[in-house]
């Protein structure tokens, strides 16, 4: 069963407690010496920054329904403020998306202490450090993993936004890690996609909000807004069940 049952406080604390665990790992050595680099180098605009430059846990309510799964922090974004999508183009796309479907209360996010909260929303990334070319390697994603798991374990979301293949991906993984079994030939992310399992949340596939797909037109606002619509009407479908 994915679901998860923590409710309240509880989900609240275990989720708490195990961010300062996330933020603290160093196991991946190529991933450690790329997120430290570019903290200490910076980029000319933030030069004045305290970068963050270690993993970045999750963030948003704690009994989130939707449950939005990325990529991994942005070099500059998120290496940088400490908070997921926050202080970069995708993150501006994303929030802005979030706030008129009703997920967030302001549309931009630009550092920690900002002001933004998310209801009934939380975001996740398969994997918590900045790496190189914005691209993880399968061994690092392997690593990640159980931190993923921690993480989905105590969120009660009856559907995970994937935006993009990779995301879709770790999230299948995640659902046969937990005992959900996955139908042959494996379920292909595509933007809209859709799969529902038993004893788990409904996946629901979304192009990634990053700036070579929405600067291209692949995925425009109105595009993104239908898919958070079709994420209400899961979430309502699922709710009771």
């Amino acid at each position: 069963m994915a679901k998860s049952k923590a409710t309240g406080t509880a989900g609240a604390a275990g989720l708490a407690r195990l961010h300062e665990e996330i933020i603290t790992c160093r196991a991946c050595p190529r991933l450690v010496e790329w997120r430290e680099q570019v903290a200490r180098e910076k980029r000319r605009a933030f030069r004045d920054w305290t970068y963050w430059g270690r993993p970045v846990p999750g963030f948003g309510d704690p009994q989130a329904e939707l449950v939005i799964l990325g990529l991994a922090p942005a070099a500059h974004g998120a290496n940088r403020t400490g908070r997921v999508f926050t202080g970069d183009r995708s993150g501006d796309f994303l929030f802005a998306g979030l706030h008129r479907a009703g997920f967030a209360n302001q549309p931009r996010s630009e550092h920690r202490d900002d002001g933004l909260a998310l209801t009934g929303a939380y975001i996740v990334a398969p994997c918590k450090c900045a790496p190189p070319d914005n691209k993880p390697l399968p061994e690092e994603l392997v690593r990640c993993a159980p931190f993923l798991d921690r993480e989905m374990a105590l969120l009660p979301g009856r559907v995970v936004l994937t935006l993009g293949g990779i995301a879709w991906n770790a999230t299948l993984a995640w659902l046969e890690r937990a005992g959900v079994s996955i139908p042959t030939p494996r379920p292909s992310f595509g933007h809209g996609a859709e799969l529902a399992l038993p004893g788990a949340p409904v996946l629901l596939g979304c192009y990634h909000v990053s700036q070579q797909n929405t600067q291209t037109g692949r995925l425009t606002p109105a595009m993104f807004d239908a898919i958070m619509a079709r994420a209400r009407v899961l979430i309502e479908n699922r709710r009771g069940t």
